[in-house]
């Protein structure tokens, strides 16, 4: 059996490949494991490891880590493996492909090819969920997606921080996510605008403060308030097509689409470039005079929110 593992979520990836290799090593001991690395591999190497019986033990076990680093071995990827011994199953780890090639082609096709793409944080929450109840824990969904909102989508930090939450209470909360977790810039910036534009002063003002508590330097909030414009722009123009659509088209993630949306219902197409224009103002002003960033940003968070 060969098993090929890709994917950009690296962290499901390498979970994945430790229990594959935890059941081999639990079932046939260690004797028979063999870890060959990309750097220095060689055709040969390669179809030795595959087709030499397993020594002490009844069961090999093949790990071939970025085998694709080698243009040799790509190229001769269906000769290596037209020969494989019965008794040695072979772990194929390449991140990344080049899907034009040969090479994944046929272990698209020869292999049991797990992908594992980047989860949204819909599908984050709902992980989230079913990590904590395999635990002995639980969080409930609507907490699950506050602590994606507030930590980020990074999964290896989000398995930490669900952790330290589960050590502290069995059962997660909203009030001991905020208890021991911080914010990050990405959970907040959004969260910034959506105050302002509902309104909200004090929240937003709050909001900004709490990014430049967290080092996030003015520039830094320029270039995200722009980010947020410009997905703010390609929703409003997408007239009556879904999250899903407009996600696909523009390469967005469908959850930031949906969440776009409401923001842009009540806003006009004219007051969104007055936005913009007034955005990059700012930026100019900051690079080319002695205008003081924060009480500028400010009152750009101000004319949001009263405008």
């Amino acid at each position: 059996m060969v098993i090929t593992l890709t994917g950009d979520n690296t962290f499901a990836l390498y979970q994945e490949f430790r229990r594959l290799i935890d059941g081999y090593v639990a079932a046939h001991g260690d004797l028979g494991l063999e870890r060959l690395d990309g750097d220095g591999l060689t055709p040969a190497r390669i179809q030795e490891a595959l087709t030499s019986p397993p020594m002490l033990t009844d069961k090999k076990l093949v790990v071939l880590r970025e085998p694709g680093t080698n243009k040799q071995i790509t190229e001769q990827i269906e000769q290596l493996f037209s020969d494989i011994s019965e008794s040695t199953d072979v772990i194929i780890v390449e991140p990344k492909f080049d899907k034009r090639l040969t090479y994944y082609k046929f272990l698209k096709k020869q292999s049991d090819f797990r992908e594992f793409p980047m989860l949204d944080p819909a599908g984050l929450a709902r992980w989230l969920t079913a990590v904590a109840k395999e635990r002995g824990g639980s969080i409930g969904a609507g907490d699950a997606r506050y602590l994606v909102e507030r930590v980020g989508t990074d999964q290896q930090l989000l398995n930490n921080e669900l952790e330290k939450l589960l050590l502290y209470d069995s059962a997660v909360t909203h009030r001991t996510i905020d208890l021991l977790t911080d914010a990050t810039p990405q959970s907040t910036i959004f969260q910034l605008l959506e105050a302002a534009f509902a309104g909200r002063t004090k929240g937003a003002l709050r909001l900004y403060a709490e990014q430049r508590a967290l080092n996030v330097e003015p520039p830094q909030i320029i270039a995200m308030f722009a980010w947020q414009l410009h997905v703010l722009a390609v929703v409003k123009t997408a007239g009556d097509r879904g999250a899903d659509a407009i996600a696909r088209e523009a390469k967005l993630n469908p959850f930031v689409v949906r969440k776009t949306q409401a923001l842009a219902r009540d806003l006009s197409l004219a007051r969104l470039k007055t936005l913009i224009d007034e955005l990059v103002s700012i930026d100019v002003r900051i690079k080319r005079t002695n205008t003081d960033p924060d009480e500028a940003l400010q009152h750009y968070l101000l004319t949001l929110a009263t405008g």
